[in-house]
């Protein structure tokens, strides 16, 4: 006579969806790139001294405050600049890759510095932006036909819990300009 439990023959646990090659990497390359600052960081101290060490850290620190607080004035002036004229702000700008370059330079270690000063060239910046750019677009076209709007759909509908939030969107009538609101009713 069976009890009703369900033996093990008879469950089927759901597959897990495979781990994309960027998390199962990312934290062995974390640890990979922590070990090499380190041990460059005592070569380099073992050769110039513990004081050169710690200049050429709080250097990095220092210059990557400043090229951060430089590209972040500049990316609110474009804005400042658009708004007052009517527009939307220009695309690039190099900004974003400039306040990267930045914080690479603020983070301890010889070979973020590199990697910071690096970013901080021009023709290095356009190329970083424009692979980022390409494989972003490869990678969106791969997820779904159609527009952005159409990634994000697909994202929502295969969640992982299987779960479907029904809704309704509702887009509330905005009065012309002049035109006075309608008061809220209970």
């Amino acid at each position: 006579m069976t009890t009703g439990a369900p033996t093990s023959a008879t469950t089927a646990r759901p597959r897990r969806p495979r781990r994309s090659r960027l998390r199962r990497y990312l934290p062995l390359g974390v640890a990979a790139w922590l070990v090499l600052e380190i041990w460059l960081l005592t070569r380099v101290a073992g050769g110039a001294g513990g004081f050169t060490v710690v200049l050429l850290l709080v250097a990095g620190a220092v210059a990557g405050s400043v090229v951060i607080k430089r590209a972040g004035r500049r990316a609110f002036q474009n804005l400042n600049e658009a708004l007052r004229h009517g527009g939307s702000p220009a695309r690039g700008g190099g900004n974003g890759l400039t306040m990267l370059g930045g914080l690479l330079l603020m983070i301890p270690g010889l070979i973020s510095d590199a990697a910071g000063l690096l970013l901080l060239l021009p023709p290095v910046q356009k190329a970083v932006a424009r692979s980022t750019e390409s494989a972003l677009r490869q990678r969106l076209r791969r997820a779904a036909p159609g527009s952005l709007g159409d990634a994000f759909q697909q994202a929502r509908i295969h969640r992982p819990d299987g779960k479907v939030v029904q809704g309704e969107v509702i887009r509330e009538q905005r009065p012309e300009p002049g035109e006075q609101r309608p008061p809220l009713t209970r």
